[in-house]
């Protein structure tokens, strides 16, 4: 009797061989060979290859199918590529320049008007730095019956040219100290975007300073020698730049 012949190697399937390769694959060539067929899209789609890929890339996002069961984790891979793709990306720069705005700042005591000052945003000198924060300047006397203390109600409006729109950066009060060489600051939390109540912050402040000077007549009159006013970063507490600021501006202007 003729011995047997030796078996010969056995060729896997096509289905055994993608899984078998598909666990070496990175996400991106996974995602591209799941474009082949229906077959391959279903065995690239499983989450056993793509729950290690979320937990090692973005593992801050890995938790999002213990609250949605029904989202595979390759749509989770691609959720949190697009977010970081986003956070990468450089902001579009803004489509407002200082030129075609209007800074309006007015400082009162009750009835009395203390300063208005208008300045078309061509006629601010830009921060050396980029930074958004100007001089608007001023030379307006205050009365001599002002308190060496005494409350002000101040307003600043950002306006577009034409007054085509207008946004109010600051409307508070405070007090002021009404003696040549005396700085007062005041700041406003302002409205995140898209929004106009000031109970959802943005994370910026409306920052602005006044600066008091005498006329050289002692006991007479003084005046508000400086305005100025910028956009401060709550966490940094640092002036946003000039790009920041425009855009940010430009959400309730353009």
């Amino acid at each position: 009797m003729s011995a047997a012949p030796p078996p010969r190697n056995r060729r896997p399937p096509p289905w055994e061989v993608v899984l078998l390769v598909s666990h070496r694959l990175d996400p991106k060539t996974l995602a591209v060979a799941s474009c082949v067929c229906r077959s391959w899209l279903a065995s690239m789609s499983s989450d056993s290859l793509w729950k290690p890929a979320c937990a090692s890339l973005f593992p801050s996002l890995s938790f999002l199918q213990s609250t949605e069961p029904a989202l595979p984790y390759r749509r989770i891979y691609a959720l949190s590529l697009a977010a970081a793709r986003c956070r990468a990306r450089a902001p579009a720069k803004p489509r407002l320049s200082l030129d075609d705005l209007v800074f309006v700042v007015d400082v009162r005591s009750e009835d009395l008007r203390i300063t208005t000052v208008s300045k078309p945003g061509d006629e601010v000198a830009p921060d050396p730095n980029g930074l958004f924060r100007f001089d608007l300047g001023a030379n307006e006397e205050c009365s001599s019956a002002m308190e060496i203390m005494d409350h002000i109600r101040i307003t600043w409006i950002v306006a577009l040219r034409g007054w085509k729109a207008v946004f109010t950066m600051m409307e508070c009060d405070g007090k002021a100290s009404f003696i040549p060489g005396a700085e007062e600051w005041l700041s406003q939390e302002l409205p995140s975007l898209g929004c106009c109540s000031s109970a959802t912050a943005s994370g910026l402040v409306a920052d602005l300073k006044l600066g008091f000077s005498s006329n050289g007549v002692t006991g007479e009159r003084i005046k508000v020698e400086s305005v100025s006013v910028g956009i401060l970063s709550v966490t940094s507490w640092r002036y946003a730049s000039m790009d920041d600021g425009l855009r940010y501006l430009q959400n309730f202007l353009a």
